[in-house]
């Protein structure tokens, strides 16, 4: 009930934006973007630029020339060359740049969900209010970046591993849960698909916008396993194509970061990854 609530207070309302905002260089930027859908608490924008997660974007909506201070709370889509799309959400909640009046909650309605999540850095839980944009983007690309008072840094956040092994297909993938031989133990319990050893070419695009091309070390029905040398969070939304040729057509599914490894006496790391569910 509460989904659909929530629901009810999106808008899918294309409206003309100019950005502006200061890059990892600490040039001042100026960028055109469109919303593609507004609620009470900001909007998703898509924009030929990519954005930080937590960075501060004043955002001018140009059809009524209101501004306004939002945070980028993250991608909901993958960047590309045709821009991406984020979630961002106001840093004063009173204020209202789209000259629309939404619904008043009603008596005992909060605009805020409850979630636990994991502080990626010291691995400590944390029950905290969430916004419908930052329940959408941990939807996609998984990782929010917020203070920690427990380790006092500003860092990824995500929903805790045991959370993400439970969720996703009715059948799990090969990938087990945790880096213990008690977690490697209780994963084998759980597989339901067969791993093939198989070393197939595999394009890891995340919603950052980066892209690499690596192989696979195991695949099953429900996942793969893959090297690398980059670091992605548990909890991570990647876009993986498998196997990848350079020509030719390719077929890009939804996949999320399950387990990690490191691999002795190497930079690189064996990252585990589900597939998403038909139709999700």
């Amino acid at each position: 009930m509460k989904e659909e609530k929530r629901r009810s207070d999106r808008i899918m309302l294309s409206l003309p934006l100019a950005v502006h905002g200061t890059d990892e260089k600490g040039q001042a930027f100026e960028a055109a973007a469109r919303t593609s859908v507004l609620s009470r608490h900001g909007a998703r924008i898509r924009i030929n630029r990519r954005l930080r997660r937590g960075q501060t974007v004043r955002l001018i909506n140009m059809t009524v020339r209101c501004a306004a201070d939002f945070r980028v709370v993250g991608a909901v889509t993958p960047f590309s060359a045709e821009g991406g799309e984020y979630g961002v959400e106001y840093l004063n909640h009173t204020e209202n740049i789209w000259g629309i009046q939404f619904p008043p909650l009603g008596p005992g309605e909060t605009a805020e969900s409850n979630g636990v999540l994991e502080c990626r850095n010291c691995r400590s839980l944390q029950l905290m209010p969430l916004s419908p944009i930052e329940v959408e983007v941990l939807q996609t690309s998984g990782i929010l970046t917020k203070l920690c008072a427990q380790c006092q840094t500003t860092g990824p956040w995500s929903y805790s591993d045991r959370q993400i092994a439970a969720a996703g297909p009715e059948h799990p993938s090969a990938e087990s849960q945790g880096n213990s031989p008690a977690g490697d133990a209780r994963g084998r319990e759980r597989r339901r698909h067969r791993r093939a050893p198989l070393r197939l070419p595999v394009r890891i695009r995340d919603y950052a916008g980066g892209v690499e091309i690596t192989q696979s070390e195991n695949i099953s029905k429900g996942g793969l396993g893959f090297a690398s040398e980059k670091k992605y969070q548990i909890g991570e939304g990647l876009m993986v194509t498998c196997p990848y040729q350079s020509t030719g057509e390719n077929i890009e599914v939804r996949a999320r970061v399950v387990s990690t490894r490191e691999v002795e006496g190497s930079p690189r790391r064996i990252y585990g990854i589900r597939f998403a569910s038909q139709g999700r």
